[in-house]
């Protein structure tokens, strides 16, 4: 019985996201405030439903649901989803929701092209560890994810600026200060997350395998990230990087977490690699 309200939810999610994202995207040309009110609406709704998937899971599985492949997609877009509120909730940025909206949407088409099958919770993993680094480390990618949506938007105005064609984007997103703010704090609150991910994971590694590093290749390539967003904020406040500089370095900083998070695993192996 449980199995099929978990099976009915994740697919209430994924419908539920869609709508949020049209209609986001019907206010993004329409521009239309009352569309923008429904599609928030919406959106929360999806929030909510994926609250209820994880736990849902939770239940079934008897662990924090962040150990597989489909498990870790859906985990991640639900810390999309609500770095986006939270952040919502004390910053508006002019149709910021409907990029972060559609990336929310991808991340949960991936995510339901893969495998949703319960897997044995590996012996490593068996340790109240799990959840405080997996989930610290998710958020922080959460955040960093919504960076990564504000530098897309920074290089579009930008774009339209420079080229002094006041077209389709420029009435429609703010302005490259506000944008670059937005960055700014999207990186802080991931950056610092980042961080006390990577030091639990230590933790918990001197606990699991008896030393706090091993050099495995998502171990490896987590450091990576955090060097690439540590060099950003170097910069930023040393050599004053701001506007396109830092949107690029963001997108930079994304990818190497989209890589961390799904290419190490199907491309390098270790022992992160039972979250297949």
């Amino acid at each position: 019985m449980l199995s099929e309200i978990n099976y009915l939810l994740f697919n209430s999610v994924v419908v539920v996201s869609f709508v949020a994202s049209a209609v986001y995207l019907v206010f993004f040309f329409s521009q239309r405030e009352d569309l923008r009110t429904i599609a928030r609406t919406i959106f929360i709704g999806s929030g909510v439903l994926q609250s209820f998937y994880i736990l849902s899971r939770y239940i079934i599985a008897g662990h924090t649901p962040i150990t597989s492949q489909h498990e870790a997609v859906v985990f991640f877009a639900w810390s999309v989803t609500w770095a986006y509120l939270s952040f919502h909730w004390r910053y508006s940025v002019r149709n910021f929701g409907t990029f972060v909206s559609i990336l929310v949407f991808i991340m949960l088409l991936i995510a339901a092209m893969v495998s949703r099958e319960f897997h044995p919770l590996a012996p490593a993993l068996q340790s109240l560890w799990l959840p405080v680094h997996a989930g610290v480390a998710v958020m922080a990618y959460g955040f960093l994810a919504l960076a990564f949506c504000g530098a897309i938007m920074y290089l579009l105005q930008e774009r339209e600026l420079k080229s002094k064609k006041f077209g389709f984007f420029f009435s429609r997103l703010p302005s490259l200060d506000s944008l670059d703010q937005l960055n700014n704090h999207c990186l802080t609150a991931g950056f610092g997350l980042l961080t006390l991910g990577i030091i639990t994971g230590s933790i918990w590694a001197r606990q699991a395998w008896g030393t706090y590093w091993h050099w495995d290749p998502k171990e490896t390539w987590s450091l990576i990230t955090w060097f690439l967003y540590a060099a950003q904020i170097h910069q930023r406040f040393t050599l004053g990087w701001r506007g396109k500089r830092a949107a690029v370095m963001s997108i930079v900083g994304f990818i190497a977490v989209i890589f961390t998070l799904w290419g190490v695993n199907y491309l390098l192996g270790g022992v992160h690699s039972y979250a297949q």
